[in-house]
């Protein structure tokens, strides 16, 4: 690699730590409080935000009182397992990377973890710092792919814009984040309560009509968002 590239490439992952450094958000669900406590320390040294939760139910309410950028989840708990958490917060269309961390070793568990939509699985005992690695490399990866393009238009995910080619579009944040939630359903049906749950966090005022008007908007771009009358709304690319 030649010291021009070797600079680009540093300055970009100079770049990347930056933001994850400085901006990203963890959830934390660990039943075991010692550890619990012990990876809120490490992680806000490390200059991340942290929540905590030592059970799935306080975690399910975090997940939708706040917006996380990172998952890191125990898989053996109390009331549910961090897999069937995981796999309700998917249904409900939250797709927050999400890594494992569980004592679980055998093969059949690791399938599972990533058939629930994880996007790393961790074995405990862990090392703090291949956890650190193993983070920053799920959130470059969530960087790297934060445009998606929807045929000749771009949705820039972390910045929450939408361009027609090169053109700036005039969007709302919550018309974008319905478009985002659309697109990720790759065709199914996104029921009317999943879209409350992800635009509007549990102390706001749900409003049926700003969805309408939401719809209404995307409608202009994306002529084939479907009304599923009493359901919700389907996108078609």
């Amino acid at each position: 690699m030649s010291k021009e590239c070797q600079n680009i490439a540093h300055s970009v992952n100079k770049f990347f730590l930056c933001i994850i450094r400085i901006e990203m958000k963890i959830l934390i669900l660990e039943d075991d409080k010692l550890f619990n406590e012990t990876l809120e320390d490490f992680l806000e040294e490390e200059g991340f935000e942290v929540a905590f939760a030592l059970d799935p139910y306080s975690a399910l309410d975090l997940a939708y009182e706040d917006k996380f950028d990172l998952y890191l989840f125990d898989v053996n708990l109390p009331y549910e397992s961090g897999f069937s958490l995981l796999k309700k917060l998917r249904d409900f269309g939250d797709m927050t990377p999400t890594i494992f961390l569980t004592s679980r070793n055998d093969k059949y568990s690791i399938k599972e973890g990533f058939d629930m939509g994880a996007d790393d699985y961790m074995k405990k005992p862990i090392d703090l710092d291949e956890l650190l690695l193993r983070i920053r490399a799920v959130l470059r990866r969530k960087y790297r792919s934060d445009k998606i393009l929807l045929g000749e238009y771009t949705l820039d995910v972390v910045a929450k814009r939408l361009y027609r080619n090169k053109e700036l579009l005039k969007v709302t944040s919550k018309t974008i984040e319905l478009l985002l939630l659309l697109s990720n359903a790759k065709g199914e049906v996104v029921r009317i309560s999943q879209i409350e749950e992800q635009l509007w966090h549990s102390n706001e005022e749900v409003s049926l009509g700003a969805i309408r008007v939401y719809v209404t908007t995307l409608k202009k771009y994306f002529p084939n968002i479907e009304n599923i009358r009493g359901v919700g709304y389907r996108l078609t690319i």
